[in-house]
């Protein structure tokens, strides 16, 4: 492993911090490799509100595992991420503290902003001694990534527009 990251426990991706906390089953076939968004609608309404705004922006940085969707550099970096609802709001926050943490750990000072375009709403997320919450979150997805099978799905409303419906409930 590249040595300029931090240590390998923190070498998951943000999108497993997100899934953990909308389903831990999604988070499970995400992680072995089984990936189902390509054929999802709902997934590509995002890619393309992801696409269409925010002109100008360095998009897709990629800073060893995590994948922001854009920053904005100045005096404290800009973290975005660019979501579609808030629906899945515990989720996308607790992305952004998971980008913020892994960037702390580079030694790199970052504040984050998640951005609800079509809502015309954002808003501000500040790491500020919830170091403990993420390291916790990082230890669940561990553990969800060990099992050897599938964690019993648990139905919710977002199941019907989940890309991994059709694994869970047919």
């Amino acid at each position: 492993m590249d040595k300029a990251y931090p240590e390998e426990d923190l070498w998951i991706r943000g999108t497993e911090i997100n899934y953990l906390f909308i389903c831990k089953t999604k988070l499970w076939y995400f992680a072995k490799g089984i990936t189902m968004e390509q054929e999802n609608e709902y997934v590509d309404l995002g890619k393309f509100l992801h696409e269409k705004s925010y002109f100008g922006e360095e998009k897709d940085v990629q800073i060893g595992p995590i994948n922001i969707d854009f920053i904005k550099k100045g005096d404290i970096i800009e973290v975005h991420e660019v979501k579609k609802g808030k629906s899945m709001e515990k989720a996308h926050e607790m992305q952004a503290l998971y980008y913020l943490y892994y960037l702390k750990k580079l030694g790199i000072k970052a504040k984050a902003i998640l951005n609800y375009p079509k809502l015309r709403e954002i808003k501000r997320i500040a790491l500020d001694g919830r170091e403990k919450e993420v390291e916790e979150a990082i230890k669940e997805v561990e553990e969800v990534k060990a099992l050897q099978k599938p964690p019993n799905p648990k139905k919710t409303k977002a199941c019907k527009k989940c890309a991994y419906y059709e694994l869970c409930w047919v």
